[in-house]
Order: C-alpha cells, then structure tokens, then sequence
C-alpha cells in the first residue's frame, strides 16, 4: 500500500479530490496546509466542514490554538507518525495541501537546523522594536538568495533564516530541504489550473469568504489572541482583515489585497510544487479528472 499526495496551488481544488479519493481507496486525509492546523481558522483557510468531508476522517486540523507557532519540524513528526499509523491499520494515507515545505517534510528525509530558544527571542524582540525590513535588509546583506525568497513583511520568516544563519554560519538558503531521498513510495498527484481560470477562483473565493462571515471570524480570533500568533496572524485574509481593524484600509481594500496576495502566493506554490519531477500534474477542469487520476494511483 501506498501513500498519496495531492498537492498543487491554493484554490485548485486539492480538498475535495483528497474526499473522492479517499471513498474510492479507503483512505483517510492527512491535512498538509499549514494555516488549517489552526483551530477556529475556518472560513480564511477554506477548511472543509464537516458534511463536506462525507464521512472520510481529517487528521491535523484543528490541532493549534492561534497563539501557537507553526513548526514544520513539529508537524513532520505528528504527520509521519499519522501516516505511519494509517499504513498499519490497511488504510491509504492521502496527504493533502498547498505547504510546500510540510508535504515535502513527510514524503522525503529532511532534517531541519534546530533553533536557540534565546536566540529567538533576541531577534523576535529586535523585530518588535525595528520592524522586518530593518531585519530583512540585514538578511540581504548576508544571504541575498533568501532574502529574495522572503517577502520583507514576513518577519517570522526573516527571523528564522537569521537564527538559522547564526546557529549554523551558512547562509539560510544553504540550509533549504531539497527533495529526496523518498521516505515512502508515495504517488504525487498535483492539480495545475490554467492561470486564468485559478485567478477568476481566487477572486470568487476572496468574495466568498468575507461575505460568508471571514471579518466576524477574525474578531473572534482577535478576541482569543490572534494578535500574540506569530504565524496565524500572518495567514492570509487575516493579516488584511487585522488591518482594516486598525484603520490601515477598509473592508472592501482588505479583500482586495487579500486577493492580490493569494494570486502571488499561487505563483509561488507553483514554482514550488514544479520543481519536483514525481508529480503527475493534471488540470482540475478535466470533467474526467478523477478516472485519470485513479488510473495512475
């Protein structure tokens, strides 16, 4: 038995594939995307509830509290060992998600750099008190390649490629996972809309999450400690809703921006996800997508 991937842009359609999936070959999901991990970051995150599951069992959703930082590192060892687990009892892990970094960090072996809890913090309250551009131009100095991977605004990212710099003395960009060797004999699936069609679904989406109540969820979040996550106030929808609370845009720019921020995010995971030469891309429009995809499982 064999595990399975879905992987491929946001939007394209991985979650409900993952569901007819696992009905056909009696699998269960494995969630790979890093925002759902987080409880209550339902609506921003477009997590399945639970009569869109049908009956097919989800692990790692809801398992963080937004106060609580994302770990790739953590989340290898509870995805593997759900993976593992799934395999033992006869059923087909089916891991599904946009994280590139997390797919990756339980289909091949990678090991992380550790990290200096009092080194973080050093730099978390350097970047409290300077902001991430000072930090990210530092970066830039010292290992220009990741700085150009690393958005300014993304201060956690930028604090932890210049942990890791400090800990080790290479460059972050040095330290990156590169694909292989396989842990498991996994079949990558990848879902490749034409660009497009995935930006008309981006936009849909945008408007469907703030009409269907994103803005009284992130208030709610605000209320249990949003602010204090380093990485959930950072997702998207949330960081431009957060905003418009104070005062940085209205409601109808926060959209907007959210859009325009999940179209470059896209582009990313797609150069992402191409680098990988075991990935079957197919395009989400096929009306016999499913058959084809069976077919190569």
């Amino acid at each position: 038995m064999r595990p399975l991937a879905i992987v491929g842009p946001t939007a394209s359609g991985k979650s409900g594939l993952g569901v007819r999936l696992a009905q056909r070959l009696g699998g269960e999901v494995v969630n790979a995307d890093a925002s759902q991990l987080y409880r209550g970051m339902d609506i921003g995150t477009a997590k399945l509830t639970e009569a869109e599951r049908e009956g097919v069992p989800h692990h790692l959703l809801d398992v963080l509290e937004v106060t609580e930082t994302a770990a790739v590192a953590a989340y290898q060892r509870a995805a593997r060992a759900c993976v593992e687990q799934l395999l033992a009892a006869g059923r087909v892990p089916i891991l599904v998600g946009g994280s590139g970094l997390y797919v990756q960090s339980v289909l091949d072996d990678l090991e992380f750099p550790g990290t200096d809890p009092d080194l973080r913090a050093e730099l978390e309250a350097e970047l409290a008190e300077v902001g991430s551009a000072v930090l990210h131009d530092r970066l830039a100095e010292r290992d220009p390649v990741a700085a150009a991977a690393i958005l300014p605004s993304n201060g956690r990212r930028v604090v932890r490629a210049l942990e890791v710099i400090r800990l080790t003395g290479q460059p972050f960009s040095a330290t990156l996972p590169t694909p292989g060797p396989p842990r498991y004999d996994t079949v990558i699936i990848g879902l490749a809309p034409e660009l497009p069609a995935l930006d008309a679904r981006i936009e849909q989406r945008t408007a469907g999450m703030f009409a269907g109540g994103l803005v009284e969820e992130v208030r709610k979040l605000e209320a249990a400690g949003l602010r204090d996550g380093l990485t959930a106030s950072r997702a998207l929808g949330y960081q431009q809703v957060l905003a418009a609370f104070d005062g940085e845009h209205d409601l109808a720019t926060a959209a907007e921006l959210t859009t325009r921020a999940t179209r470059r995010f896209v582009r990313r995971q797609r150069s992402w996800f191409r680098r990988d030469k075991r990935t079957h891309w197919f395009d989400p429009a096929d009306p016999g997508l499913d058959r084809a995809v069976l077919d190569v499982v």
